[in-house]
């Protein structure tokens, strides 16, 4: 007789409630051993690894790549008797037609009751992948199944198309319900029959065009809107360009899809202005020559971020509005009592911002001892969720890829970001002489909903008077 083990999302780091499935490592049917490679998930912007909870045949998957699982929701069902084999074992074909599926908020539809045993503890292990999560897991089903899962139309007729339980993600999920589309009547175009968010707003704007159509056409009265309006055609987005054959389609899961609600919800929520200024940072370079042999007899590497940071430090303290956030929910404006500064760091999986914590108690050697570890546990994603959260300013950086100048955006709730660009050779004026000088671009991006334009400029200046004067720094 069989025994089947539940095995629940875990708490995987603190103040974790929820997870992005991100990829499977096994499918319906599969033997697992003890500690085998199951599955990963995303906590914040950590891809953590989940090895399996015991030895046994995967029975049932109760999520698939893309979607939310809130910790302590069951993850995968797992049957554990011996005597078992694969010839009694489940078919792949179940693994994701057959799971309960997921609504916008998560919650599951058509599952089954039991008791959960005590599981033991899962093995977490950090993993920022070079590629995007999921994309081995969705090419394994398309080549097991085909493009299109049974029971649903391939549109060759003609008859409007419906399907019962549309296959979708809770973001396309939320975009169908604010778009007012139904998406059992949305074709889907995604692997798997799954329905994708540029479906949802090609259906839109099909529908808003056909409503149009039938209308008779009026000119609006002063102040009244237009059909298009009233009917949300602006926020429809125009159709993609039709398939190619050597057209290349993969998961947009992960750290990827992430980083971009994050722009997205800064991009919707904040209103953005920048402010661009030199430096002179001759003096700076002097400076980090001076003091590098007393930072390599400690074995730290000291570059330019740790004077930046520590320059926003002090432009912190003299304006700590820049070091706020606004609370819409209860319309309060909340200044941060600690200085965590964000520093953005490129890597294979994405842009991640490991957080140098309680910046304002540390020294230029420490702050740069601190950059360094961060700068490589996010390179190999060992970090932890908390060492990837919670900043209250971010600098960005490209370094010798800085360019001019550019227009960071905001790392939402943040109210300012720095970004710094590359030290280039410039004719400066010194003493009424033209003579050669080292000059670098900083922008300056801010929340004018907070941060009026004076501020904002002085705020600038404060940092910039830091750099050009790197013997006051700590």
């Amino acid at each position: 007789m069989s025994t089947d083990y539940l095995f629940k999302l875990p708490d995987l780091g603190e103040g974790m409630t929820e997870g992005e499935i991100v990829e499977w490592h096994v499918a319906v049917g599969d033997r697992v051993e003890e500690d085998g490679p199951l599955l990963e998930v995303m906590t914040d912007k950590a891809t953590v690894s989940i090895g399996a909870p015991c030895a046994g045949w995967v029975r049932e998957l109760r999520f698939g790549p893309g979607d939310i699982a809130k910790v302590g929701e069951v993850l995968v069902v797992i049957g554990r008797s011996d005597a078992e084999d694969a010839s009694t074992a489940p078919t792949r074909a179940a693994s994701v037609d057959d799971a309960p599926r997921r609504t916008a908020g998560g919650s599951p539809t058509g599952s089954t009751g039991g008791a959960t045993p005590a599981a033991p503890a899962a093995t977490a292990v950090g993993d920022l992948r070079d590629v995007l999560p999921g994309a081995g897991y969705f090419r394994d089903r398309v080549a097991h199944e085909g493009d299109l899962a049974p029971g649903r139309s391939d549109g060759a007729s003609g008859d409007a198309y419906f399907e019962a339980k549309p296959l979708a993600t809770p973001a396309v999920r939320a975009l169908a319900k604010e778009l007012d589309v139904d998406l059992r009547h949305v074709r889907p175009s995604g692997a798997l029959s799954r329905v994708l968010e540029s479906d949802v707003r090609q259906h839109a704007a099909a529908s808003n065009a056909a409503a149009v159509a039938s209308e008779p056409s009026t000119v609006p009265r002063h102040g009244q809107p237009s059909n298009d309006r009233r009917r949300g055609a602006a926020v429809v987005a125009p159709p993609l360009p039709p398939p190619h054959p050597d057209d290349v389609r993969r998961p947009f899961v992960g750290v990827r899809r992430r980083i971009a609600d994050r722009l997205q919800a800064s991009a919707r929520s904040a209103v953005h202005f920048t402010f661009v200024e030199e430096v002179d940072v001759e003096p700076l370079i002097a400076r980090r020559a001076a003091l590098q042999p007393q930072a390599a007899a400690v074995g730290v590497k000291l570059t330019f971020m740790p004077f930046i940071v520590q320059a926003v430090v002090r432009g912190l303290a003299a304006h700590p509005v820049l070091n706020s956030y606004l609370d819409e929910g209860r319309n309060e404006l909340v200044t941060r009592g600690a200085q965590h500064i964000g520093v953005a760091a490129a890597t294979d999986a994405g842009l991640l911002v490991p957080v140098v914590r309680d910046a304002n108690t540390l020294d230029l050697l420490a702050t740069a001892r601190e950059i360094e570890r961060l700068a490589e546990g996010a390179r190999v994603g060992s970090l932890r969720s908390d060492e990837l959260s919670g900043s209250t300013f971010t600098v960005s950086s490209l370094g010798k890829l800085g360019g001019l100048l550019a227009t960071p955006v905001l790392n939402y709730p943040e109210v300012g970001i720095l970004g710094v660009h590359r030290i280039k050779d410039k004719p400066v004026v010194r003493h009424g002489a033209v003579v050669p000088g080292k000059l670098m671009m900083l922008s300056f991006s801010f929340d004018h909903r907070v941060i009026d334009g004076h501020v904002g400029a002085s705020f600038a200046y404060a940092v910039i008077d830091a750099l050009e004067h790197p013997a006051s720094l700590p």
